[in-house]
């Protein structure tokens, strides 16, 4: 239902021109999307996708081309400032003053919300217990770990108790602990009510954050839907093939798409994915029937259906690639 959406996009656009405006560049290609109150909805996609554009765009810092949308109930281009009152972001770059420390940002942040110099204090110290800062809190920012630093600009995001909060790519450079902390303090922020909008390139991201996503390829969206209704798309399970040579794996392609317990097959320039019903029976199997056929091949497989199959099958490429 339309009252439960707090994000609506109708055929959002953003264009550049280049080379002193003779030629254009079409960086989000007509997106639509519905976000759910309460969501953390996913933005999956490579690197130069068009997730970062969507994303400025809809937290008012770049105005679209063409479309429309409403973010917490307001019209993007009649209403920028109602929206930046009730969202919050959190950059690549992130938001924080290396030169304080983690305290005299998140009071400054409150009080450019226009908090009292009391309930900024307040809150500031509200958040340090929560996103557990209080060991590194009076340090400066420029002394802290990828990690340490990431949990200060979550808290600054949420500072001023936004509605819905937008995180772009917020775990990229860190390492497995931090980022796993880091998930768990989104699940958190999810928890109190908050809505999340989340863009990613990593799909271990998306598969244990995001209740649901669209996966966004050339700027434009390829698949929608929960993680798991994804990966039912693809039909199965997947027999990956490692061939090296175009011809063996042309070869390989033609024969296997004529047997009957193949209910799909597509890949790349290096490998084949055949999708079926029961992997663990059949891999022997296809094992067998590539050798007798002479088709020449590295690699054999079975995997489990997967987002990136779903990447793969949709835009002929692996997702895994960009990571």
């Amino acid at each position: 239902m339309a009252s439960d959406l707090i994000l609506q996009t109708n055929n959002l656009r953003k264009t550049y021109l280049v080379k002193k405006g003779k030629e254009s560049v079409e960086a989000v290609k007509g997106i639509n999307l519905q976000v759910q109150k309460g969501q953390i909805f996913g933005f999956l996609g490579p690197n130069g996708a068009g997730k970062t554009t969507t994303l400025q765009m809809l937290t008012t810092l770049l105005a679209p081309t063409s479309g429309e949308a409403t973010v917490v109930g307001f019209d993007l281009l009649k209403h920028p400032e109602k929206i930046r009152e009730h969202i919050g972001y959190v950059s690549q770059a992130g938001g924080s003053d290396s030169s304080t420390n983690a305290i005299e940002n998140l009071i400054m942040q409150a009080r450019l919300y226009g908090a009292s110099k009391e309930y900024a204090e307040k809150r500031a110290k509200e958040l340090i217990e929560q996103f557990e800062i209080s060991e590194f809190a009076e340090r400066k920012v420029i002394s802290y770990s990828g990690g340490q630093k990431r949990r200060v600009d979550l808290a600054l995001g949420v500072v001023h108790k936004p509605q819905l909060i937008f995180l772009d790519e917020p775990t990229t450079g860190l390492d497995p602990q931090s980022r796993a902390h880091f998930w768990n303090e989104i699940r958190k922020i999810r928890d109190d009510g908050v809505t999340i909008f989340l863009t990613t390139h990593y799909l271990d991201e998306a598969d244990n954050l995001c209740d649901r996503l669209s996966i966004v390829d050339h700027g434009t969206i390829v698949a929608e839907g929960t993680t798991e209704g994804l990966k039912r798309q693809i039909g199965g399970e997947t027999i990956v093939i490692g061939i090296a040579d175009k011809k063996q794996l042309e070869k390989g392609k033609e024969l296997l798409n004529k047997q009957t317990y193949v209910n799909k097959i597509y890949g790349n320039e290096k490998q084949l994915h055949v999708v079926v019903k029961d992997g663990e029976k059949l891999l022997a199997d296809v094992l067998r029937f590539l050798d007798s056929n002479n088709v020449s091949f590295q690699t054999i497989a079975l995997s489990k259906p997967s987002l990136d199959d779903v990447f793969l099958q949709k835009t002929g490429r692996s997702l895994r690639e960009g990571e």
